[in-house]
């Protein structure tokens, strides 16, 4: 079957509602990316950020008129969409045409994240099957790839983990993958707890891996680990802290270089902080939860 795309930039919160026109209308599928070089990290529990400028594209099959559809969604919008554009997809699966930007990537020394539809590149690795989906975190942004990588290179054996603000669940799956006795999750975003079951099963780990609600989270964490955003990370350090055994690490992403300095000052009441590790304009910062005093 052939398909057409319909590509309409848009500003700010106009792309959930362009998104639910053409939902609307008939749209097979509808997909939000960044029209700019803006990062959407791992967001803070409970957000569903977007870029503030947004491409919003919709699948139609090939027969629908596309000015009349056009027309019709600048009517129930109430404005001109000039910059649109439909792109023909005649004769390709349109699923292939987005898998195709998805390849499998590799963290470190030994862990890789592979689509499902690809070969593992090296198939004795540690590979996590991971889909681009619902939820946030598929390991392309630094801020996530620095955090997959700290991971490599100091495998979790038989820690309890903690993964707060699981968004895709990619942290904690990882470290089961990389010898974690258990990881709990949490999230306030309902979707995000779905993905990261989904993506549990999928690995095989979902027997060790447990959701959690931000009212019932364990204490205990042999690591913790927080991949969300400066201020939500500075708001909760001291929860963070006593969520963190003595002795057990943690590590913070979601930091811009700049911001590194503030974020260490909230956490050093509790932890003993490594020099921040940096790539682009992130940077992750781990550390040792301090023995009680």
């Amino acid at each position: 079957m052939s398909w057409q795309q319909l590509h309409i930039p848009a500003h700010g919160d106009q792309a959930r509602r362009l998104q639910s026109l053409l939902e609307t209308a008939g749209a097979a599928a509808v997909t939000l990316r960044d029209a700019g070089d803006e990062p959407l990290l791992e967001p803070a529990p409970g957000a569903m950020p977007l870029w503030q400028d947004t491409i919003v594209t919709a699948l139609f099959p090939a027969d629908r008129d596309p000015d009349a559809l056009l027309a019709g969604i600048e009517h129930q919008f109430g404005a001109s969409l000039p910059d649109s554009r439909v792109e023909m997809l005649a004769d390709q699966s349109w699923e292939r045409s987005w898998m195709d930007d998805f390849q499998p990537l590799r963290f470190g020394e030994r862990l890789w994240i592979v689509p499902s539809w690809c070969e593992a590149p090296a198939p004795d690795a540690v590979n996590l099957r991971l889909d681009p989906g619902l939820a946030f975190g598929t390991g392309t942004h630094e801020t996530t790839a620095l955090c997959l990588e700290w991971l490599d290179a100091h495998p979790p054996t038989g820690r309890q983990v903690l993964d707060y603000g699981c968004g895709s669940g990619v942290l904690a799956i990882a470290a089961l993958l990389l010898g974690a006795e258990r990881a709990h999750v949490c999230d306030l975003d309902a979707q995000a707890l779905t993905a990261t079951r989904a993506n549990a099963e999928t690995n095989g780990v979902e027997d060790r891996l447990f959701c959690h609600d931000l009212q019932s989270v364990p204490g205990g964490a042999d690591l913790m680990l927080a991949n969300i955003l400066a201020g939500p990370l500075m708001e909760l350090a001291p929860h963070l802290a006593e969520l963190t055994r003595p002795g057990g690490a943690i590590l913070l992403s979601g930091i811009l270089r700049e911001q590194a300095s503030e974020v260490c000052h909230h956490y050093q009441p509790w932890f003993e902080l490594d020099a921040p590790v940096e790539r682009g304009d992130w940077c992750l910062l781990a550390g040792i939860r301090r023995q009680a005093e």
